[in-house]
């Protein structure tokens, strides 16, 4: 952040907040957000609501873009929308979409403590020193995000969901996977499984799109926040549990099939107490295929982004060697028998 990023933006915060002075003291670019960038903002503000020393959470656009990724003031309503339905979520402040200020559009949100590595999360008996209550909560939390549904004034730029939402999110991949410049048949052999198992229109909610470890903080005290709403949209509610449970999100905590961090059985049982539902076990694992494929065509995607030259990075870069891996899982669950 250059000098005058910093004073654009304090003299936005400062209307924002109604106050009368706003000094960004540091601005920090935090590591990881291959799609987003995140800066960690330590402020002091005199007068208005939030008068002291405050540390803020300023969320914007990578350099390059992935086209299924909703744009800040999108993303910014999906967290009020989430915020209102009782989801820990850092609490969002203001949206600037005024490029003029930072250069691209960008909104501010309280900064939540905690560390949210999966690396760390899944391995660290430290740090994760309850894991049926975390995987409880996990699920307990994502009852409330599903219990968002359409139509919905606040998320109208959400697309409707018409017909089976697994068939919706094939005909997604497929497009995106020819869209690549190589062919992939065990991704294609992937969707036409997909294809031929879809389950039938299940009740539309408010998916997360991104819920799994690495996309959640935890302190010494438990769960902080969900964080990351770029991908959310309306869905069939498996979808979302399916990506928490898929192996290729469980960090090599393989034997915790609950993102790697607890049982099934825990993650199910907050999930089902909180929206009095039970889960049907055997399509959440249609879910976990459909998990491993999407996630082979954004890897390859994000590959592409750095091959291309849209954006030169060595994380993206190394996001496309997972694809072998993710290929065989794909092949492996859907194997006959």
């Amino acid at each position: 952040m250059n000098d005058a990023q910093r004073a654009a933006l304090e003299r936005f915060v400062a209307r924002a907040a109604s106050a009368q002075r706003v000094t960004i003291d540091d601005a920090t670019l935090l590591s990881g957000g291959a799609i987003q960038q995140n800066w960690r903002l330590r402020a002091r503000v005199e007068g208005g609501e939030h008068a002291g020393d405050a540390l803020w959470v300023l969320r914007t656009d990578a350099p390059s873009a992935v086209s299924a990724s909703h744009g800040r003031a999108q993303e910014f309503a999906l967290l009020s929308a989430a915020a209102r339905a009782g989801v820990t979520v850092p609490r969002p402040l203001w949206l600037c979409e005024d490029r003029d200020v930072f250069g691209r559009p960008f909104f501010v949100m309280r900064c939540v403590e905690g560390t949210a590595a999966g690396h760390v999360l899944t391995r660290d008996s430290g740090l994760v020193t309850d894991r049926v209550q975390l995987a409880q909560r996990l699920g307990h939390e994502l009852a409330l995000i599903h219990s968002i549904r359409s139509p919905r004034a606040d998320l109208e730029f959400l697309p409707v969901c018409d017909g089976a939402p697994a068939l919706q999110a094939i005909r997604r991949l497929r497009r995106d996977l020819d869209g690549l410049p190589t062919a992939h048949p065990a991704l294609e052999w992937g969707l036409h499984w997909l294809e031929r198992q879809a389950p039938p229109r299940a009740e539309v909610v408010l998916c997360h799109g991104d819920y799994r470890t690495g996309n959640y903080l935890v302190d010494a005290q438990g769960l902080t926040g969900i964080l990351d709403w770029e991908f959310a949209g309306w869905g069939d509610a498996l979808q979302d549990i399916g990506w928490f449970c898929a192996r290729c999100w469980r960090f090599g905590a393989d034997t915790r099939e609950a993102g790697g961090i607890g049982q099934r059985v825990d993650f199910y049982r907050g999930y089902e107490r909180a929206s009095g539902r039970p889960l049907d076990r055997e399509q959440v694992r249609y879910w976990e295929v459909m998990a491993h494929v999407r996630w082979a065509v954004i890897a390859l995607a994000q590959a592409q982004r750095h091959a291309g030259g849209a954006e030169t990075s060595l994380l993206l870069a190394l996001t496309g060697r997972i694809v072998p891996e993710l290929e065989y899982e794909v092949l492996t669950m859907t194997e006959p028998g």
